[in-house]
């Protein structure tokens, strides 16, 4: 017999509506599921799994923002409930675009989906100057900064970021991701890590974090 928590994992997978995983997972609720295993079990095992599909190129982006939209909507569910338990975020995560660069669609997707698996993230949005990175470092005692280039001529944003959290002597690991961003690269610039894809990224930022 399949488990209400299978059932939540699969309707997030296939995308349905907002209404389903919401009346699935208040469901689960019901029948006195602890909220960890909820989130583990059913949201979060959802939203991996059309991850690693999208990884190995049986999924695409779109299927992959709906699925993000519908876990979003179990985990309002919850929300309170997850509150109550004392259910901290597995780490604080700072993203953005790097100055001079205005995409946003890759960078958005790994919010979301660093998001839905746990963390607390603060997505600044694009054109993002080093000294914004590094205020909001601080201000939130972040984790993890994440940044995010799609034009070989705003990659040099990226180092003059890192270098500008040196300076202030700030302890953040730090990652990169976007298409014209390498391993090598991140390593020339002392990145703590670089990912090629929005799972790769969550992943990364786990091992990292050691969570």
């Amino acid at each position: 017999m399949v488990s209400v928590l299978e059932e939540i994992s699969e309707a997030v997978v296939k995308a349905e509506s907002e209404a389903k995983v919401k009346e699935l997972t208040q469901r689960a609720v019901d029948e006195g599921y602890p909220v960890k295993e909820i989130l583990d079990n059913g949201l979060v095992n959802g939203i991996n799994v059309i991850g690693q599909m999208w990884k190995e190129g049986e999924a695409f982006i779109p299927e992959v923002l709906v699925s993000a939209k519908v876990m979003r909507a179990g985990t309002e569910v919850i929300k309170e409930l997850m509150d109550k338990s004392g259910i901290k975020p597995i780490g604080k995560v700072i993203i953005g675009t790097v100055k001079g660069d205005v995409h946003s669609i890759g960078k958005s997707l790994v919010a979301m989906m660093m998001e839905n698996v746990g963390f607390e993230v603060h997505d600044l949005g694009v054109d993002i100057a080093p000294e914004k990175f590094v205020e909001a470092v601080k201000a939130q005692e972040a984790d993890l900064l994440a940044m995010s280039a799609l034009l070989t001529t705003t990659m040099p944003a990226m180092a003059d970021t890192i270098q500008a959290v040196n300076t202030q002597g700030l302890k953040v690991t730090t990652m990169i991701g976007g298409a014209p961003t390498t391993q090598e690269y991140a390593d020339s610039i002392g990145a703590s890590g670089y990912a090629v894809d929005a799972q790769s990224a969550v992943d990364k930022a786990k091992a990292l974090l050691g969570v």
